[in-house]
């Protein structure tokens, strides 16, 4: 576990990282903003980096099937800090994900069509050459490897992660340091949100024992060809 002496270290850090980007990539940048902790401490870096303003897209994909309580708040500080909200969706495939039909029983299909393919159709259409992103090395296995600039080819274009080496202690100690809001299942006692089909309600068997631990087990196993993908 970090303690929180080390926090500005990592954020001082996390900071001249982006800066470093924002001298590279101008006005081709967007952040990804899913609602979730680590998103929202990543959004607020990139506003702190620029004077308390978001002058970028923030791109959130939505599959339709996300937590009603996770769109609400996403939206209410979009309008709170003044965010340029591009929400990310395959319209159709999100309307049916919605009412109970979606794409495939297979996650890994699933995950491409409502995620994938909808955030690589957004990165081309808006001619990013960088993409902020909320992700931790220590949240899954397979980020493990990560850098903190990640180059991709499907469409090109570098993932720049600011969060890589916090841990789930330093978020949450930078969010209370900050006082900033975040999003309401947090407090039901949930530590990490997906879609409502792929997360377990907090209190199941063995839950406690790791982060992700609500996460679907398919999708999880599934997480390095959704990253070979372009997931996050």
């Amino acid at each position: 576990m970090t303690s929180r002496s080390q926090l500005p270290t990592k954020i001082e850090t996390a900071l001249a990282l982006l800066e470093s980007a924002r001298a590279r990539h101008h006005g081709s940048m967007a952040v990804a903003f899913s609602g979730g902790k680590d998103s929202l401490v990543a959004l607020h870096l990139v506003r702190t980096m620029y004077g308390g303003s978001v002058p970028l897209p923030v791109l959130s994909i939505d599959t339709g099937v996300k937590f009603p309580e996770v769109t609400a708040f996403r939206d209410r500080l979009a309008a709170d800090w003044g965010l340029d909200l591009r929400i990310v969706q395959d319209a159709d495939w999100a309307a049916m994900a919605a009412d109970g039909a979606m794409p495939s029983t297979n996650r890994l299909e699933c995950c491409r069509v409502l995620k994938v393919a909808p955030l690589r159709a957004a990165i081309t259409e808006l001619g990013l050459t960088a993409l902020i992103s909320g992700i931790r090395r220590d949240e899954h296995e397979t980020r493990a490897g990560e850098t903190a600039v990640s180059p991709r080819e499907h469409p090109p274009h570098e993932r720049i992660h600011p969060l890589l080496d916090f841990s789930e202690t330093d978020v949450w100690d930078y969010i209370r340091t900050f006082d900033l809001p975040y999003a309401p299942p947090y407090d039901q006692g949930y530590r990490s949100l997906s879609c409502i089909p792929c997360t377990t309600a907090p209190g199941k068997e063995g839950q406690a024992a790791s982060e992700r631990a609500s996460r679907n087990p398919d999708k999880e196993a599934v997480m390095a060809q959704l990253r070979a993908l372009g997931y996050f």
